[in-house]
């Protein structure tokens, strides 16, 4: 299973405008990715709400990741990293506060 570990960067956490353009980046890979952080089930990364009622605060430690089952060969595979990588360096970029 593909997975990857980031930092939540945004000073709100992944609340409000953070967690939208999260999940509008996880819904363009195509893929379903889940976000979870310790002592904490997974949640599915497409779905605005549960992201949100997750509570990501600023400085938390995500794992996202995805199932093998919806990874096809080793092509699917790397492509299912990268865009995990993707989405990590998203959730670490410092944001602006008008982007946000």
């Amino acid at each position: 299973m593909p997975i990857h570990k980031a930092v939540v960067a945004a000073p709100v956490g992944l609340h409000a405008r953070p967690a939208a353009a999260f999940v509008r980046a996880v819904t363009d890979t195509g893929l379903p990715v889940t976000i979870s952080k310790a002592r904490a089930g997974k949640v599915d990364a497409r779905s605005l709400l549960q992201v949100m009622t997750a509570d990501f605060p600023q400085g938390c430690e995500v794992e996202l990741a995805i199932s093998d089952a919806a990874v096809d060969g080793a092509l699917g595979r790397q492509n299912a990293e990268e865009a995990l990588q993707r989405l990590g360096r998203l959730l670490e970029a410092q944001a602006d506060a008008q982007d946000y």
